[in-house]
């Protein structure tokens, strides 16, 4: 860990003549922390500035990394400091106001999910974004996922032929006892319950697989040990080419040790089943490069490797693609279109759900 938190030199090749783009974080709580630890590692960032107001956060931050610039407030270091790019890590309904003060200031952005807390707003930002210069992606990092990738690759090229259903799944064990309902996570309107904080990464991952669903049915959102917000989410979608796909997602399951994604797809020539370790392919007649039957294939077989990890390969991937991407205004993977299309499938699954929105 000392190459990347609390190193002021960040590690890695030389960046020749390429210019060090400067990064300001906003939130500097568990994930912020780990987006500074990945920065640390990439020869062309320099994270100059943080704004959090947590005195905590900023004496350690001070007493560690006195090349960084502290802030209290987001207004401050984004007036003060001369950024290319900022991260955004805070709690869901802070994200609005923030991503439109970065794009004011004409910032390349990266903001953890959910986007936001309504499709209308994701669909405004997104449409402010296009006429940005610089990127602007949303932190689902599935899409960054080795295995995921291949998924995506093998369906886009028909390999189980005509696909007839799905499950995105993903379980964890977030919250295993009942809670005092003083944090945001236990209070929907700032972004906190499964289907937000959790479930959004398993919703995501279908709308990257196959895309928008035209219907959203037989939602039930389920409290276990919370109060005001549910536990667990199970919903299905319903797409015009007749596929459909069901969602669980359970982040009171104490059977997993760390947060699990998981995605079963059956097509008329086999099957597909995969988490974000391993592969297997189930076909009823030999195709190009894979047999009959099974097929195995682990994340140690097909992973790219990254120069600083850090809760998996796919966290450093996603931010080295924003890095790069900012630095060469190019497209991006996982832009706010992107996040404006999944935080609509959310919008869906509460209105079938029957919650106000």
């Amino acid at each position: 860990m000392e190459s990347g938190l609390f190193s002021s030199q960040p590690p890695g090749a030389p960046n020749g003549n390429r210019k060090t783009l400067q990064a300001g974080i906003i939130g500097a709580g568990r994930m912020g922390i780990t987006h500074l630890a990945i920065f640390g590692g990439h020869p062309d960032v320099r994270v100059s500035a943080v704004a959090d107001n947590s005195p905590i956060v900023t004496h350690t931050l001070g007493r560690y990394r006195s090349d960084i610039a502290l802030f209290k407030s987001y207004e401050e270091m984004l007036g003060r400091m001369p950024l290319d790019l900022v991260v955004i890590a805070t709690p869901p309904h802070m994200h609005a106001a923030m991503i439109d003060a970065a794009l004011d200031c004409g910032l390349s952005i990266f903001v953890e999910k959910p986007f936001t807390l309504a499709g209308d707003e994701a669909r405004r930002l997104a449409a402010r974004s296009r006429a940005v210069a610089g990127t602007h992606q949303v932190g689902y990092v599935n899409r960054f996922n080795d295995v995921f990738m291949i998924v995506k690759k093998l369906l886009k090229a028909g390999l189980l032929g005509r696909l007839i259903s799905f499950c995105s799944d993903m379980f964890g064990r977030t919250v295993i006892r009942m809670e005092d309902n003083s944090g945001w996570r236990s209070e929907r309107k700032t972004g906190g319950g499964a289907l937000y904080e959790f479930g959004s990464h398993a919703i995501d991952l279908a709308v990257y697989l196959f895309g928008c669903p035209d219907q959203v049915v037989g939602t039930r959102l389920t409290p276990i040990y919370s109060s005001h917000i549910e536990d667990m989410v199970r919903t299905t979608f319903l797409y015009k080419s007749g596929l459909e796909g069901s969602v669980l997602v359970n982040w009171s399951d104490e059977s997993h040790r760390k947060p699990t994604n998981r995605i079963e797809v059956f097509g008329e020539r086999g099957k597909i089943t995969a988490d974000q370790q391993e592969l297997k392919i189930f076909l009823k007649e030999e195709a190009e490069g894979f047999v009959k039957g099974w097929n195995i294939v682990y994340i140690t077989d097909v992973f790219t490797p990254v120069p600083f990890y850090v809760r998996g390969y796919e966290f450093t991937r996603q931010l080295f693609h924003f890095a790069e991407r900012a630095r060469t205004k190019a497209e991006n993977m996982a832009s706010f279109d992107e996040g404006a299309i999944t935080q609509h499938v959310l919008d869906m699954i509460l209105a079938d759900a029957g919650v106000e929105l």
